[in-house]
């Protein structure tokens, strides 16, 4: 059974940083390019960011660039997304899911997803 958690600190102050993280089990895991999403309230899932199998390709939104790093382990099978710089429009529910696809551009070449993560900044 294929599996992607998610996980970090929640609550955090506008300024500050925090690491979410994506464990992931049950698939071969560095077959698999991986994206962050977000979804705030009452707002559209909104793309974050996303590292390609061996971690050469790396895309993210205009709204993070220069705050958030994506980056992964595949020997634990852990992809990563350090938040930095927050604010209090970062708030929102971080999703992280696995698509076969290397570089992948859209939501339904997504296989697999977490169950989401709740980070919010306050101002």
């Amino acid at each position: 059974q294929v599996q992607l958690v998610e996980s970090g600190v929640g609550l955090v102050q506008a300024g500050g940083s925090l690491r979410l993280s994506c464990a992931a089990s049950g698939l071969t895991f560095d077959l698999y390019a991986v994206s962050w999403f977000r979804q705030s309230s009452g707002q559209e899932q909104e793309f974050v960011a996303t590292i390609s199998r061996t971690s050469d390709n790396i895309y993210y939104t205009d709204s993070v660039k220069g705050r958030f790093t994506i980056s992964r382990d595949n020997a634990k099978k852990t992809v990563y997304l350090q938040l930095s710089s927050l604010r209090a429009e970062d708030t929102a529910v971080y999703y992280c899911a696995a698509s076969s696809v290397d570089q992948p551009t859209v939501a339904n070449q997504y296989r697999y997803w977490g169950q989401g993560t709740q980070v919010t900044v306050s101002s």
